[in-house]
């Protein structure tokens, strides 16, 4: 009888973990458990270069979440990357003169979008475009130029 309370609890203590695992994987991928009837606007910017962005990647203002991106696509007449973002309907102040850069978590972190509110009287509807954009900081590139001397003042 004792032997077989020890493999119930040896069996559910592992159930736990794998239970636990699972949600810690559903969590780190972004995919979690977010309500599915959370109200959201969608929005769009361009960027010359968005090196290494995701879809699901958060889309931050002051460093605190307020959506996320849904896709990311080319357009073929300016060779541009389109950004499209489902931002919460509480924030309901970007303004039109509102600035989209692609940051970096950390030094070799995932890449999100950062946007800096403007001041101008008018705000983004649903479907509006921040024109205003500060595509992504190559690592690479970066490098490259200093390797090679290529960003001296010479």
């Amino acid at each position: 009888m004792q032997q077989r309370q020890l493999e119930l609890a040896v069996g559910l203590f592992i159930v736990i973990g794998i239970a636990a695992l699972g949600f810690l994987a559903l969590q780190v991928s972004g995919l979690g458990f977010q309500d599915a009837r959370r109200q959201t606007y969608t929005v769009t910017a361009e960027f010359n270069n968005v090196a290494g962005l995701t879809e699901r990647a958060k889309v931050s203002i002051a460093g605190v979440t307020v959506g996320q991106v849904t896709s990311i696509r080319l357009d073929p007449l300016s060779a541009r990357a389109i950004v499209e973002m489902a931002i919460d309907k509480e924030v309901d102040y970007l303004t039109t003169d509102s600035i989209a850069g692609i940051k970096t978590s950390g030094v070799l972190g995932e890449q999100y979008i950062s946007i800096s509110v403007g001041g101008a009287p008018d705000v983004l509807e649903e479907g509006g475009k921040i024109r205003d954009t500060q595509s992504a900081v190559v690592l690479e590139d970066l490098i490259g130029k200093f390797m090679t001397g290529a960003g001296s003042k010479e």
